[in-house]
């Protein structure tokens, strides 16, 4: 539960990686794989900042066609299909539809033909064929849906996945590669030599000791942070990071059976209606936003815009306040630029500051890792001959079969066993078993084992849920988890579930002041 610090001392690492999100925990896990000696510190949780609050979607973008992006759209769907191959547990295929009406700014040819473009753009990494949709045909898919002024539809696919846990799982597999990660760190101050970056001073804000960390190559994926870490590193530092602003809001019950891409009337942005652990997510906004990353949130504001919208297109649903479960505001940190926040690249930069510090700006989830594989290229490359440099850069070119490419997960595997054997064997329920392969693919036996000198892990931790409670000893013992809001928001999401009474709180607290006080 506690963090030894003493991990970090009296050595000197290869790459200290500062900020833990999607982007610092996959740098960690390539560099870790590839020999490197590896530190990562996060201020809050792993994943807890942008890399949560995200569409739950990895996909190609098909809005991006629109700003001629289609490099970015290639290498987002080719990555997309990577990750659905690799982890299948944390991604899922979902089918999209996209209704067209009367008066709306993108008219049906030009859908199609976005469809189109994007299934081509995907090529052998496309996940299913796209469809267009009669009135009729779209009427018996979703019946729900505003008729009035319709002028037809088109079905495409993307994937939904789990975003906090696809990071976690980067980072317990940095850490089963030999890479020291901890969160609740942050570093106060980055140690100078010779005018260098060569180190960091940093603080458990949890229990309040300091330590130093030294590293050979320092690089900051603080996301919306970065210009405040920058502040740290130089004063005079300018800013370099735009962030924009993205809510949703999860409502009550499954609106729809399938996702939809809606086109807004009122500013012409896309927004999604989308169906998420049994209830809908829906967003997401995107406006500009200046203020303390520490403090964004979501206001009323947002949250009419969103269900304005949606009460449009689902006419028949009595959009209620009442019925929504909760929502969420993350900051997308993007290259610092002019123009609406919509038009603004999801490309991301890797730069260098003149005392070392290595910089990631930008970016998109579905692209997180070959960002990283850029980042970790550059970080080695720097750390060797011009000639092993070019021997690397060679073979980073070389003719591959990038369908077989696989980006192995802490969960990821086939999983053969025989589930009902397994289930009866251990006193629970097909669904509960089923529900840990989901969430943890073939380390759920991992969970499991925990139970057979403590049956009593095997009691549900709340009638919200068939989670067990040994789920919540794992994510303390295993995955990190030092708050309660660690295992409800990031390690279970139990956050996006409807739970009147509130017992999985209660229970996950107890379990988190036990580890507290051992």
């Amino acid at each position: 539960m506690h963090c030894d610090i003493s991990q970090f001392q009296n050595t000197t690492f290869d790459l200290l990686i500062v900020g833990g999100g999607i982007n610092g925990a996959a740098i960690a896990n390539l560099a870790a794989q590839r020999g490197l000696k590896v530190t990562l510190l996060e201020k809050g949780d792993f994943a807890s900042g942008t890399s949560s609050k995200s569409t739950k979607l990895l996909h190609g973008g098909i809005r991006y066609l629109e700003n001629f992006e289609f490099d970015l759209v290639h290498e987002s769907l080719h990555e997309r299909f990577i990750q659905f191959k690799s982890v299948p547990h944390l991604a899922k295929p979902i089918r999209f539809i996209i209704p067209v009406y009367h008066g709306d700014k993108r008219p049906l040819w030009m859908m199609k033909l976005a469809v189109f473009l994007y299934d081509s753009l995907a090529g052998c990494y496309r996940i299913g064929k796209h469809q267009s949709l009669s009135r009729e045909e779209l009427r018996k898919l979703e019946p729900h849906l505003l008729n009035d002024g319709l002028m037809g539809a088109i079905s495409y696919y993307d994937v939904q996945m789990d975003d906090a846990r696809i990071c976690l799982e980067n980072i317990l597999t940095a850490q089963q590669h030999g890479a020291r990660v901890a969160n609740y760190i942050k570093v106060m101050s980055f140690i100078h030599t010779d005018g260098k970056i060569t180190g960091a001073k940093a603080v458990d804000v949890l229990t309040e000791k300091s330590f130093d960390v030294r590293a050979k190559r320092i690089v900051c994926t603080a996301g919306p942070w970065t210009n405040a870490l920058l502040r740290v590193a130089s004063p005079n530092t300018k800013k370099i990071v735009r962030t924009t602003k993205g809510i949703h809001i999860v409502y009550k019950g499954q609106l729809t059976s399938n996702a939809l891409l809606i086109t807004s009337r009122k500013d012409n942005r896309i927004f999604f209606i989308i169906p998420w652990l049994g209830n809908s997510l829906i967003g997401t906004t995107d406006t500009n936003y200046i203020g303390n990353p520490d403090q964004v949130k979501v206001n009323q504001e947002d949250i009419d815009y969103l269900l304005k919208e949606a009460s449009r297109v689902l006419p028949s649903v009595d959009f209620s306040p009442e019925n929504i479960i909760t929502t969420f505001a993350g900051l997308r940190p993007l290259i610092r630029k002019g123009g609406a926040p919509s038009k603004v690249s999801r490309k991301h930069f890797i730069m260098e500051t003149p005392s070392g510090l290595i910089v990631v700006i930008g970016g998109k989830y579905t692209t997180y890792r070959k960002i990283a594989e850029e980042c970790v290229n550059r970080v080695i490359a720097n750390s060797e001959g011009v000639k092993q440099s070019l021997k690397r850069l060679l073979r980073r070119f070389a003719p591959r079969n990038d369908v077989n490419v696989q980006y192995s997960l802490y969960g990821s595997g086939p999983i053969n066993d025989d589930l009902n054997q397994i289930a009866r064997d251990q006193g629970l329920t097909l669904d509960t078993i089923e529900i840990l392969i989901k969430t943890y693919g073939t380390r759920f036996k991992a969970v499991l084992a925990l139970t057979k000198n403590q049956p009593s892990l095997k009691e549900p931790i709340c009638t919200c849920t068939p989670f067990i409670k040994a789920q919540i000893v794992y994510a303390i013992e295993t995955e990190m988890a030092r708050t309660a809001e660690d295992i409800i928001q990031r390690r279970l999401s139990l956050i996006y579930r409807d739970c009147r009474t509130k017992d999985c709180e209660r229970v996950i607290a107890d379990f988190i002041n036990k580890s507290i006080s051992t």
